[in-house]
């Protein structure tokens, strides 16, 4: 067999050993749920419900800080998959899985590649880039941007920052075909633009891209300027669309940036434990958590760990001046962790999506010191070095599907990190939150209490305790709970909007009234307490009101059938008949076997005579709900008015 067949079927057969462990490790969690932050960037962003309204999905919300905001190809991705399979989270769990892939084969071809022009005619790069890809896709480290669905920011932006590199490292060792040349460096520029509308930790890749021409392709640092102006100029040029990206997020909603309520050198104390734990636990990656304690140290608390760090630091960026390959990989794992690190956040200090490409030096690094040890023992060490790299790629996938499982839920997820978090009470408050999901509101209510005795003032806490204790039917309690919030915290949207609906469910529309105005004008986009101020003034005989009120939730969310189907019934309450005709088929569109809606439908097109049509709806409804008195009394007097013989008694049509 010669080289060149030999060497196809090997790559072909380390890309297949990508896919199948891949599969493997992640197959468990591909029917899990939407969890946490992928509710509010998927389930509620009206933005990616029309993929042909490429300006609308191009300019994601950025609103409380929202994964999208500031990122429109992460936007663009998930229009996309609402486009193919709406909102079931299955067909968004393959898209993030089909990214890791091809960012393993990326990076399988960025090693080999890399150590062909130092290692020629040597089996090593084959055997290092294979175990580094394998131990990269399936470490556990990376469950997190895989089957978290958003942290899709991250692992898109790791795929367009490794094909940035890959596309250079083709170009840049094909010169002698200029079509095929510049059609690399093109690629690599379209891959590096489109990171920087992925996720700003993309900013890094213009430096890494000169940074590795200077160390394994140029001979020095001024020719690999000097041999490509034009090229460097236009990776630096994708600055300027992300400085414009970050600047319109306004501090990723006032989550991070320099002008938080935290000083910078608190923050970065916070980094210096936070990579030392990144390298652990990519060393040996348990115990994983998915929402970190927020801890923020004395400097003398983490000095031993900020010696280490620096100490690396420093040697990496030695090592690189003399273009020594390991500099080079030093190097991109703190520049990869440079963004997060060095600009503060309140959110999270410590996530484990920040290592999802930061691993892949680490990966190399391991693989290429095993490759050295295992070739001085000859054939022996080369078979040694196979198996270990399979032993090692065999145990992380074993743990990343273990590890899948907290993924099968949101109360999975939740109980597991309020576990290893027993003292934050924000990660008590979500664990709470997911049991009364679940519908277990003894456990939510307990969660909540937990929380609030770490922190007696934290308003969300009691907001969401009112929550539990109002679906447990225990209305005064609750409402109890969101004063109290409201008076820890007096612009509480949320608090306000959960009081008003309260006060609604008992009877007090007038003071309902005034909490759900003062919600909406505290956040104009809150749909929900927008749709209770519409139901509560409808309710109230305030029609004209409430009808402005739905249409206002219809212009920001076109697809909520709930809202048409409640403007339809208003509309039905104003004798506007053909108004609500239109209101119900547009909800029908989304909602086809709601008895309800056909009903109510009927009955509207009844009071406008055009009966055949109200008794086919009528009929619908019937087929769905059979057991309903009052369609079997409206489908009978609809037939008596066209002479026909009646099936039932009937109710008399709205209006009629």
């Amino acid at each position: 067999m010669n080289s060149s067949r030999s060497h196809a079927i090997a790559t072909f057969g380390a890309g297949a050993a990508i896919v199948l462990g891949a599969l493997a490790a992640y197959q468990g969690a591909l029917s899990g749920p939407f969890v946490f932050l992928d509710v509010p960037s998927i389930v509620d962003n009206p933005s990616i419900r029309h993929l042909w309204t490429i300006g609308r999905v191009l300019s994601p919300p950025s609103d409380g800080g929202l994964t999208v905001g500031g990122r429109p190809l992460v936007n663009l991705s998930l229009a996309v998959n609402y486009a193919l399979g709406g909102l079931s989270p299955f067909g968004y769990r393959v898209f993030n899985l089909a990214i890791h892939v091809l960012a393993g084969w990326t990076l399988f071809g960025i090693v080999r590649r890399t150590l062909e022009r130092m290692w020629a005619a040597s089996a090593g790069p084959f055997l290092v880039a294979a175990p580094a890809a394998l131990i990269w896709t399936m470490h556990p480290l990376q469950t997190e941007s895989v089957t978290y669905v958003i942290q899709r920011a991250e692992s898109l932006m790791g795929l367009l920052y490794l094909l940035t590199l890959y596309c250079f490292i083709r170009a840049a060792t094909e010169q002698s075909a200029r079509r095929r040349f510049w059609h690399w460096f093109g690629l690599s520029w379209l891959a590096c633009l489109f990171g920087m509308g992925t996720k700003e930790v993309m900013v890094s890749a213009p430096v890494m891209v000169f940074l590795y021409d200077a160390t394994f392709v140029s001979p020095g640092w001024r020719s690999a300027i000097r041999a490509r102006p034009f090229y460097y100029a236009m990776l630096a040029a994708t600055w300027i669309p992300l400085a414009l990206l970050v600047v319109s997020t306004r501090g990723r909603g006032g989550t991070s940036g320099f002008e938080l309520n935290v000083t910078w050198g608190s923050y970065l104390l916070t980094q210096f434990p936070a990579v030392v734990r990144y390298i652990r636990l990519a060393a040996w990656p348990y115990p994983l958590n998915f929402y970190y304690p927020v801890h923020w140290p004395q400097a003398a608390e983490v000095a031993p760990q900020m010696i280490g760090v620096l100490a690396l630091f420093l040697a990496a960026a030695a090592a690189l001046w003399r273009r020594r390959p390991w500099g080079f990989l030093g190097f991109w794992f703190f520049a990869i962790l440079a963004p997060t690190s060095l600009v503060p956040g309140i959110s999270q200090t410590v996530a484990e999506h920040r290592m999802y490409l930061a691993l892949a030096p680490l990966a190399v690094a391991a693989a290429a010191g095993l490759w050295v040890l295992c070739r001085r023992l000859g054939r022996p060490g080369v078979a040694a070095c196979v198996a270990a790299g399979a032993m090692a790629a065999g145990a992380l996938c074993v743990a990343t599907g273990l590890r899948n499982r907290v993924y099968r839920s949101e109360l999975a997820l939740w109980s597991d990190t309020a576990a290893k978090s027993p003292d934050n009470p924000y990660v008590q408050v979500n664990a709470g939150v997911a049991a009364a999901g679940a519908g277990r509101r003894v456990e939510a209510i307990a969660y909540f209490e937990r929380a609030l005795a770490l922190n007696p003032r934290y308003a969300e806490a009691h907001n969401n305790l009112g929550l539990a204790l109002a679906q447990s039917g225990l209305l005064d309690k609750a409402m109890g709970r969101y004063r109290e919030a409201l008076r820890l915290k007096p612009d509480y949207p949320d608090a306000e909007a959960n009081l008003g609906a309260a006060l609604a469910q008992s009877g007090n529309l007038g003071e309902a009234a005034g909490h759900l105005r003062r919600a909406v004008q505290l956040d104009a986009g809150n749909l929900n307490a927008r749709n209770n101020l519409a139901a509560v003034l409808a309710e109230s005989g305030r029609l004209d009101e409430a009808i402005a009120e739905y249409g206002t939730v219809l212009r920001a969310d076109p697809d909520s059938a709930e809202t048409r189907f409640n403007l339809g019934n208003a509309l039905c309450a104003e004798r506007r008949w053909g108004e609500a005709v239109d209101q119900f088929r547009q909800a029908l569109r989304t909602r086809e076997t709601d008895s309800d809606l056909h009903a109510n439908l009927g009955a509207a097109l009844a009071n406008l005579g055009r009966l055949d049509e109200a008794i086919a709806e009528y009929r619908r409804a019937l087929e769905l709900a059979p057991s309903d008195a009052d369609v079997h009394r409206n489908l009978d007097m609809a037939l008596r008015s066209l002479g026909r013989e009646p099936e039932a008694g009937g109710r008399v049509p709205p209006g009629s």
